[in-house]
C-alpha cells in the first residue's frame, strides 16, 4: 500500500501538492506513481518563470520501465525546480515526498485548492486502479 501523507493534496494524475505559504506550493508524484514506474533515470525539469495552466505537461520523468508526463496540478508560475533531482534522479524513488518534489508553484488563483483530493480520495483511486 502506498504512503499518503495527509498533509498534502493529490490530482489524479499522481501529483501531490504541498501548501508552502504566501500562495506557494511545493509539487511532486506520489509514492503510487513512483512505485508503478520503478526506478527512476532521468528527470526533465521545467523553466523557471514558466507560466502553466492546470493540467498543463511540465515536466518528464523516465524511468527503467517508461517515460510519463507530469502534469500541472494548479495554474500558476514556476518559481523554482528541485535541481538536485538532474544528478540524483533516484531521489523521487528514495523519498517522494521531501527531497524528490519537482518544482515550487506561485499560485495564480487559490481558489484552485479546494479542486484537489485530499489523503483518503486519493487512496481510493489508487485502490480503484489496482482492480
Amino acid at each position: 500500500m502506498s504512503e499518503n501523507p495527509e498533509e498534502l493534496k493529490y490530482v489524479e494524475t499522481h501529483e501531490w501538492v504541498r501548501e508552502d505559504g504566501d500562495a506557494t506550493v511545493l509539487v511532486g508524484i506520489t509514492d503510487y506513481a513512483q512505485g508503478a514506474l520503478g526506478d527512476v533515470v532521468y528527470v526533465e525539469l521545467p523553466e523557471v518563470d514558466s507560466e502553466v495552466e492546470m493540467g498543463d505537461e511540465v515536466a518528464v520523468v523516465e524511468s527503467v520501465k517508461a517515460a510519463s508526463d507530469i502534469y500541472a496540478p494548479l495554474s500558476g508560475t514556476i518559481t523554482e525546480v528541485n535541481e538536485s533531482l538532474e544528478g540524483n534522479p533516484e531521489l523521487v524513488n528514495t523519498d517522494p515526498y521531501r527531497d524528490g518534489w519537482f518544482f515550487r508553484l506561485k499560485l495564480r488563483d487559490v481558489e484552485e485548492l479546494s479542486s484537489l483530493m485530499d489523503s483518503e480520495s486519493y487512496a481510493e483511486l489508487c485502490d480503484n486502479e489496482e482492480q
